[in-house]
């Protein structure tokens, strides 16, 4: 059933700037997580499951700050679980972990519409490897960002003070008119911490209610 488009959102002068996952992606699925630990070799139950997750999430902060390659990511997660991966089962597992991250929010990519067809200044900040780049700069809802900060290319993650800096100055603004949004509260608070307002994500019906609070 088509969507039903929301009444446009106007911030001007502010400038709202969202995080990618699990904010306009949604999370990776059971499906999507059962079939990279069945291509890893780890058993989908406890405990080899859990610590699997574990180690991908350690060295992910490397990854997204562009100091690791996805080579050695993949590597030190190897190591960590005692596996013995192939360059091919790199290459596969690469594939299927960059796939599960490209599903998209409906309603939060509603809530982005509102708020460009209200000319609201949009830009795009994720905590993200180099790789994602070319999805974030050219999928279909690229041309609603006027900016897209990739951490990988930054060598800057948040939630350090550094890449909202560079964001806002990127951008041309004062902290007082910087909006972020993002699933992760400390990334929030980061952006708070630099003099702007930020809002947890939960769901796209609570951030169009605070958006629209937010409307003079």
């Amino acid at each position: 059933m088509p969507a039903t488009a929301l009444e446009p959102i106007s911030l001007s002068p502010r400038v709202v700037v969202f995080d990618y996952g699990e904010v306009i992606s949604r999370p990776p699925g059971d499906a999507d997580r059962t079939a990279l630990l069945r291509r890893a070799g780890v058993p989908v139950e406890a405990p080899a499951e859990a610590a699997f997750w574990a180690a991908y999430w350690r060295h992910r902060a490397a990854l997204d700050q562009g100091t690791s390659s996805i080579a050695r990511y993949w590597a030190d997660v190897a190591v960590e679980i005692g596996a013995d991966w192939s360059p091919v089962d790199v290459h596969e597992l690469w594939a299927i972990d960059h796939r599960s991250w490209l599903s998209v929010d409906p309603g939060t990519l509603g809530v982005l519409h509102a708020l460009h067809e209200g000319g609201t200044r949009l830009a795009l900040l994720s905590n993200a490897g180099e790789d994602f780049s070319g999805w974030l700069r050219s999928g279909s809802f690229a041309p609603l960002f006027e900016r897209v900060f990739v951490s990988g290319e930054l060598n800057l993650v948040k939630p350090d003070a550094a890449i909202y800096e560079h964001v806002m100055a990127a951008l041309g603004i004062e902290p007082d008119r910087f909006v972020f949004i993002d699933n992760k509260a400390e990334n929030v608070e980061g952006a708070i911490a630099v003099g702007g307002e930020g809002h947890v994500f939960v769901d796209a019906a609570s951030l169009e209610s605070w958006l629209r609070s937010l409307a003079p």
